[in-house]
């Protein structure tokens, strides 16, 4: 899979990185967010990010050479290639140390937060932290972009453990997490580890997340996150139509078994494209799936408030 990227020797020209107050409400998941790139590698079908973020920037990213012509053709002629193209790009943030310093002493002496966010910072909210990036034909720029991803995740972290009291959310898909487990001990009660386990079938897992690794492999990194005595969490999002009560069990006993601080939990949103992207991804797999559910509002709202019920 090829991820477009910024242009120069660096292969980054975007924004710094920086800790941002998100605008989460109910969901007991944190105060702020540090979001590393803008668009991820794991492609998830159902991920309504581009709705909400990459969109907005599709000019800018066009403008500073981001993005192949034939994109901007198909955004002229009224699709949104940050929505179609999801999981196809992924374009690092800058590094700032003195920019990112300020943002988290913004966030150290913020006094009007959220009941439930208990002072944490997400990592990541709109991407995903652990992420492999592949230029090809150019596997040169390919490690430098993966080097580059790798230090915004270590120097975050190493700053918000020495300058701040702040607590931290890990929120992944990727074994590449274990890389970080000696940094994230040294956390304590400040840290929480989680991953995304919506469904333990490995092909239904193709269908909804299909370029992350799958339920198998989450699973192994879950474990090892509490042999090396990490607090762990899972994020059980989004639960899918395709399965009900007796996958929902069998899932939720495979978690009980990590014992979790908290599970997080929440059905499919529709936003943009992103049903165009799962239903795509179905047939490309040959895959069936309760794709009728987000046809009316009605329908998903019975699936919606169905799960959420069971």
């Amino acid at each position: 899979m090829a991820i477009i990227d910024s242009k120069g020797s660096s292969g980054i020209q975007e924004s710094p990185a920086l800790i941002t107050k998100n605008h989460f409400e109910f969901k007991s998941l944190s105060d702020w967010s540090y979001n590393i790139s803008y668009g991820c590698s794991h492609g998830c079908s159902f991920c309504y990010v581009p709705n909400t973020t990459a969109i907005k920037r599709e000019i800018n990213f066009e403008k500073k050479g981001h993005i192949p012509d034939k994109w901007k053709a198909e955004r002229i002629a009224g699709e949104h290639w940050a929505d179609f193209h999801w999981g196809e790009y992924s374009i690092p943030r800058a590094w700032d140390e003195a920019a990112f310093l300020k943002s988290l002493q913004t966030a150290e002496n913020a006094k009007k937060l959220t009941p439930d966010g208990n002072r944490a910072i997400m990592l990541c909210t709109t991407t995903d932290p652990y992420q492999q990036l592949n230029i090809l034909g150019n596997p040169e720029k390919s490690k430098l972009l993966n080097e580059s991803l790798r230090a915004l995740v270590r120097n975050a972290l190493k700053l918000i453990l020495e300058k701040s009291t702040l607590n931290v959310r890990i929120l992944t898909r990727s074994p590449l997490a274990k890389k970080d487990f000696d940094l994230y001990k040294k956390f304590g009660n400040r840290l929480m580890f989680g991953m995304s386990l919506p469904t333990l079938d490995e092909k239904l897992s193709g269908v909804y997340e299909p370029h992350a690794p799958g339920p198998s492999a989450k699973l192994k990194v879950l474990r090892a996150a509490k042999e090396a005595g990490l607090h762990v969490y899972v994020a059980m999002a989004p639960t899918l139509p395709d399965e009900g009560r007796p996958e929902l069990t069998k899932l939720l006993a495979t978690i009980a078994d990590l014992k979790p601080l908290t599970i997080f939990h929440e059905p499919i949103n529709v936003r943009a494209e992103n049903v165009a992207r799962i239903q795509i991804k179905a047939r490309e797999l040959g895959r069936p799936i309760r794709g009728e559910v987000f046809e009316t509002p009605s329908r998903w709202r019975e699936y919606a408030f169905g799960q959420l019920a069971l």
